[in-house]
């Protein structure tokens, strides 16, 4: 029966970041540098709101975009924060997790043969609701320009098919950010083009020395940007779920049809949460910043010492190596990583094959945590180079 299932799911894998989280099950002394989650606990604040909505019966359905005061305050955040308008009664849906509102933005804009752009290495999350969808990823080689995709870059690939661009920066997994400029010369490219443009801002809030510059600010952009974020990252919140898209009113009239039939409505008591998250806490990640720069130093004197050649990020909690010169693919690296050294780390060909030949490691550790998987990690690079 499995040759009955849909055909685009049979042509889908497991994502290397899961595959390789869950090989650590099998190491109970191994050391894991590879899920990019917080390790910081949800604010106390926030806690105490999810608490209080239990407590006084909030746990009901919700309209399906989510409860007015929440879309509210969603819609104050981002233009305070990121000069983003969105109208909250018509403009703001929530989702589970940006992961939702990922596949939902896919499902809603794609028609089989679509063609979508995106930079190379990118996140597997991605490249399997586009083909979901019946769209067919596009990739851009940005292994030359730092990790940053270019307006050059996407001209060269633009054809009659061309649907959509992502533009998924502060990027998992090299950490690099676009500035202003080079976010501006994008949209200047695609400003008077039918393409639409699928915004990943998810890491928006942890970016260093810089303000995170959304492409949806800029003129003529609005009415073709699905802009997505939510509290995963910023409020360490994972666990509750808590995404949303932001979109203009014709593409948010259909993005609803979707999540309606397939969601409803998130979880109430995370709505509760998000509303205190979003107006009294909308500086949560002040301290998750500060820190993830410290750990970001650490990792950079420890990686540039073993030789290592790295981009320096700019943003999110992730470093991405480059191990070609041991001759080894990075599964392969990865593999013998875990076995002789009980270091977990996720191969560059999780995130395509533009990922190869690197590692990622996400420094969402506390720095005892990233000070003994870094001492693994050069003692393996000592085995191998002797």
């Amino acid at each position: 029966m499995e040759q009955r299932v849909n055909s685009r799911v049979r042509s889908i894998q497991i994502s290397g970041i899961r595959r390789f989280f869950n090989k650590v099950r099998n190491y109970p002394d191994a050391v894991s540098l590879t899920i990019g989650q917080p390790d910081f606990p949800t604010p106390q604040h926030v806690k105490d709101a999810g608490k209080a909505a239990i407590d006084h019966n909030h746990t009901a359905y919700t309209a399906n975009a989510g409860l007015p005061e929440l879309r509210q305050a969603i819609s104050s955040y981002v233009s305070e924060k990121y000069d983003l308008h969105y109208d909250p009664e018509t403009e703001i849906i929530t989702t589970i997790g940006a992961s939702e509102a990922i596949d939902l933005s896919f499902r809603t804009i794609l028609e089989p043969g679509d063609e979508v752009i995106l930079p190379g290495p990118a996140y597997p999350g991605y490249a399997a609701p586009i083909i979901l969808a019946g769209g067919k990823p596009v990739y851009v080689d940005t292994r030359d320009t730092d990790f940053k995709m270019t307006a050059g870059q996407i001209a060269a690939h633009l054809t009659a098919k061309t649907k959509a661009v992502v533009i998924p920066y502060p990027s998992n997994p090299t950490g690099c950010v676009l500035s202003g400029e080079e976010i501006g010369a994008i949209a200047a490219l695609l400003r008077d083009k039918s393409i639409f443009v699928v915004s990943d801002e998810i890491y928006s809030e942890l970016i260093y020395g810089k303000k995170h510059v959304s492409i949806g600010t800029f003129p003529g952009m609005k009415d073709k940007t699905l802009v997505i974020n939510g509290l995963s990252k910023s409020h360490a919140m994972t666990g509750w779920r808590m995404g949303y898209v932001l979109a203009d009113r014709p593409i948010a009239d259909q993005l609803i049809k979707i999540h309606q039939y397939g969601i409803s409505c998130i979880t109430s008591i995370t709505q509760y949460a998000a509303i205190e998250a979003l107006t009294n806490g909308k500086d949560d990640a002040a301290p998750m910043r500060r820190e993830y720069r410290r750990r970001l130093d650490y990792c950079m004197e420890r990686l540039e010492h073993m030789g290592l050649d790295v981009v320096r990020p700019s943003g999110a909690f992730y470093v991405f190596p480059s191990i070609r010169r041991f001759g080894l693919t990075s599964e392969q690296f990865a593999l013998k990583l875990l076995d002789q050294e009980r270091l977990a780390a996720v191969p560059g060909s999780a995130f395509s094959s533009y990922g190869e030949g690197y590692l990622r490691l996400s420094y969402a550790y506390s720095m005892d945590v990233l000070k003994e998987g870094l001492d693994r990690l050069e003692r393996f690079i000592g085995k191998l180079e002797n």
